[in-house]
């Protein structure tokens, strides 16, 4: 398949690069920075500009199948409230309608939208906003994001990811109620992903996953 692939060269956007490679698919991804720290492949076309540029994310999505958006803020960010996420979701799902594109495939955070019904008590009151700010400022912006894709016409599937980290694969993954823990490998994470992109199963919904 003719994936692009918005955010490649965060921490998570890198394994699901490989991930997307190992499976042959034709992958294109937008950086802002050139092509330093990306893998050599035959099927690997990179483009730089912004994610923020209308005209540059149309002429990205132009002849595409897939659209994987795993965009970030750079870690942790910088703990300051941000539309970043949003506003690019916004022009990627505006162009993906405009060119007919269907298949979209997010990454958003276990505690956004209808999720957070399910974090204990003590974390969503206390944690959260007290201890984990930066966290919360980032789900801020998922909950932002995520009804701009599940209001789209695009086969949307939205995955909520819990703290990722990076240790071997267990090769094995929870889906929404099945048992979800706080962390999910990183191989792991990507290969739920990608396994989206083929898999329809999750179309129009947002499991929540981990180990």
């Amino acid at each position: 398949m003719k994936v692009v692939i918005f955010g490649a060269t965060g921490f998570s956007g890198k394994a699901i690069l490989n991930e997307a490679l190992v499976h042959d698919h034709q992958v294109t991804v937008l950086v802002r920075n050139g092509s330093a720290g990306l893998p050599k492949n035959k099927n690997l076309t990179v483009v730089v500009g912004n994610v923020l540029d209308r005209n540059t994310v149309k002429s990205v999505l132009e002849n595409q199948e897939v659209v994987i958006q795993c965009l970030g803020v750079g870690g942790k960010g910088n703990g300051k409230p941000t539309t970043f996420i949003s506003d690019a979701t916004k022009i990627i799902v505006e162009e993906m309608e405009k060119l007919g594109i269907d298949r979209l495939i997010a990454m958003s955070n276990v505690g956004a939208g209808n999720s957070i019904a399910f974090q204990p008590w003590v974390f969503t009151n206390i944690i959260l906003p007290y201890f984990m700010k930066w966290l919360k400022v980032l789900i801020d912006d998922k909950n932002r994001m995520e009804p701009i894709i599940m209001n789209s016409r695009t086969n949307w599937t939205i995955v909520r990811c819990p703290n990722i980290v990076d240790k071997p694969s267990k090769g094995k993954c929870h889906h929404s109620g099945d048992g979800l823990k706080l962390s999910i490998t990183l191989h792991d994470m990507a290969a739920f992903m990608v396994k989206q992109i083929m898999d329809t199963s999750y179309s129009t919904q947002a499991p929540s996953i981990s180990n």
